[in-house]
């Protein structure tokens, strides 16, 4: 089941990044993706699942623009990403 969230944006800011209101959407909906699941409340599958993307893709986006590190370089780290690869 999808729910829809309605947030309040004064246009003046639509305006300025010179977006319409779907594109707005988009990029909160990724941003939000992205700082999720950087604060480790959200996995690579379920963010990449929600944004409509491949997981790979996802990854590489979150190491390239939204400064997520994939690993904390523990053991149980290397063993949960790499266990979904399989």
């Amino acid at each position: 089941m999808q729910s829809t969230i309605e947030i309040e944006c004064p246009r003046e800011i639509l305006l300025g990044l010179q977006m319409n209101t779907r594109q707005f959407a988009a990029l909160v909906k990724e941003e939000t993706a992205l700082a999720l699941f950087r604060e480790g409340r959200l996995s690579s599958g379920m963010a990449a699942s929600w944004l409509g993307i491949p997981r790979v893709h996802f990854l590489l986006k979150a190491m390239t623009v939204g400064g997520a590190s994939l690993l904390e370089d523990t053991d149980e780290d290397f063993r949960r990403e790499t266990s979904l690869l399989r």
